[in-house]
């Protein structure tokens, strides 16, 4: 069961799209280690706007998420790959699917 989430929107510099997409589809690995981690989903909804979903069972899980690897890997590049900082949104999930 989840009951916490992550939305985090983030917007490519145009000539970065590419290189953050790669980023993303590599950071699978990185998800696939966090065992709190329940789902994890890289998304992209236009050329240049991106972004990560990730559901939690606990805030727990999803503070461990935000201390892990793939925010500290994210975090290094985001100056060189992103054309604003990412809006991290933490949410609540009231029903889902797995």
């Amino acid at each position: 069961m989840v009951t916490k989430a992550l939305y985090v929107s983030l917007e490519a510099k145009p000539e970065k799209a590419d290189e953050l997409a790669a980023f993303l589809q590599s950071a699978q690995a990185l998800a696939e280690q966090e065992p709190a981690t329940t789902a994890w989903f890289a998304l992209q909804m236009s050329p240049n706007t991106f972004a990560i979903f990730d559901a939690f069972p606990d805030d727990a899980g999803r503070q461990a998420h935000l201390d892990g690897d793939i925010a500290k890997a994210l975090m290094e590049r985001a100056d060189d790959l992103l054309a604003t900082p990412p809006n991290i949104h933490p949410v609540d999930v009231l029903a889902s699917k797995l």
